[in-house]
């Protein structure tokens, strides 16, 4: 007996008519885009609709409480999204609170840790990519790559977002950054800065979500970015393969995208498309259907950047089901497992070093090379790191230390950044008790 036992799990669409409020919902309305946006559940009152009293009041009201009181995202979840939640059976409440999709999706007040909600160094831009920006929305943090974060809205919201600080509307404990810029005059400044930095190669095409940028403007951003000599790598971020396929299979998209993929291929830029999934029953046959029209009109790879988190997918099995799932069923390659980010009451989902590099660890032998993704660390200051990279490492204080090898826009050409240490922090419930007495004590300091 192996550690892991591999199974082949064909892909399947839950039947979304055993939720009572989407009982009479038909296939052509489940498969369009819009009624999928119509329909997103953005309050309890709507959710309630959808649940119906197959979820107890508890429930609701533990998320309330989440929403006034801890919550960093608005509610936005699709239909396609909550119709993964417990796929197999009637959600009761015990289901539902357990389920791994929901867990992230739609957070309520006793998943979070009471005790530590935030780590003491958690920020609402973790990485400093705000500081980063050299235009509105153009994050400057690598050598030669950069950011583009479009818009500041998504087709769902995740409760663990890395961009917390921009994405979505306020909520009562974040009052949201806000773009000030026409859309226009902000893809223009972005165009410009990459026209007179030729050492820039790489656009991550971001947000929020690239879906819900009208296509027309998408498209001519994209063909913009195409008209760049100096431009050799686009890559399209979106969660929406995911959580709303209908939207890459709408026939104005994947027309659209056809045209965009021709122009990259006859100059030389590769053209790929980046997805976000968490857990292998988010995965589809209408996700698979829309990641291989993409690769049908010419993207050149759809990848995927999961995020580690406890109680959604942080065991080497849930990794390895969702990896075979996304490159053996749906075409989508494994590539990267981020860290969470150390945003505020995100420390219920964070993992420490140690559990990466373990995880890191298992994986290994199971899936072919190129699809066996990379489990890294986002450093603040530093950037990508693999797991295994770190420098130092204080287990009983959950501290570790990386290094770097270049500067970011924020550093003076003269400030020497090979021989710095930056710190990266553990949970603190995952320490032993001498670390967390150790936090406690700074903390009160």
């Amino acid at each position: 007996m192996q550690p892991y036992e591999y199974r082949r799990h064909q892909l399947v669409e839950p039947d979304w008519t055993r939720f009572p409020g989407w009982r009479d919902v038909t296939t052509a309305q489940w498969e369009s885009a819009q009624w999928q946006r119509v329909n997103c559940v953005k309050n309890i009152k709507q959710l309630r609709a959808v649940l119906g009293d197959l979820v107890e009041e508890t429930f609701y009201t533990d998320l309330e409480t989440d929403q006034q009181r801890l919550a960093t995202m608005s509610m936005l979840v699709t239909p396609q999204m909550i119709n993964t939640m417990v796929p197999d059976r009637v959600p009761g409440t015990a289901s539902f609170y357990e389920d791994p999709v929901r867990r992230y999706m739609i957070p309520v007040a006793t998943d979070r840790h009471l005790d530590w909600p935030s780590h003491p160094h958690a920020t609402r831009d973790s990485l400093h990519e705000h500081d980063m920006w050299v235009a509105e929305g153009l994050t400057h943090r690598y050598p030669t790559k950069v950011l583009a974060e479009l818009l500041s809205t998504c087709p769902q919201y995740c409760g663990h977002c890395t961009r917390m600080d921009l994405v979505g509307n306020s909520t009562p404990t974040v009052d949201k950054l806000k773009l000030s810029l026409k859309p226009v005059d902000r893809y223009d400044a972005h165009l410009k800065y990459l026209k007179e930095h030729p050492g820039v190669r790489d656009v991550v095409v971001s947000g929020g979500d690239v879906a819900n940028v009208p296509w027309k403007q998408l498209e001519a951003y994209l063909m913009g970015l195409l008209s760049v000599p100096t431009v050799r790598d686009i890559r399209l971020a979106t969660k929406a393969l995911m959580g709303l396929p209908q939207h890459w299979l709408q026939g104005d998209v994947v027309e659209g995208l056809n045209r965009v993929a021709i122009t990259a291929e006859r100059r030389g830029v590769n053209l790929a498309v980046h997805t976000h999934v968490n857990h292998v029953n988010s995965l589809t046959p209408l996700v698979a259907r829309a990641a291989r029209m993409l690769l049908e009109v010419g993207v050149r790879d759809v990848r995927n950047q999961g995020v580690l988190m406890r109680g959604v997918n942080a065991t080497s099995k849930d990794l390895l089901d969702l990896c075979f799932g996304l490159q053996g069923e749906a075409g989508i390659l494994p590539y990267y497992f981020y860290m969470c980010d150390m945003i505020p009451n995100a420390e219920h989902w964070r993992v420490p070093v140690w559990h990466a590099q373990q995880l890191q660890h298992d994986m290994m032998g199971y899936l072919p090379g190129y699809a066996t993704p990379r489990i890294v660390c986002d450093v603040p200051f530093v950037g990508k790191r693999w797991v295994h990279m770190v420098n130092e490492y204080d287990r009983e204080h959950g501290i570790s230390y990386w290094t770097k090898n270049y500067k970011t826009s924020i550093e003076s050409s003269s400030e020497d950044v090979n021989g710095k240490l930056y710190a990266y922090y553990d949970p603190i419930d995952t320490l032993p008790e001498s670390g967390q007495k150790w936090w406690r004590k700074q903390v009160a300091q």
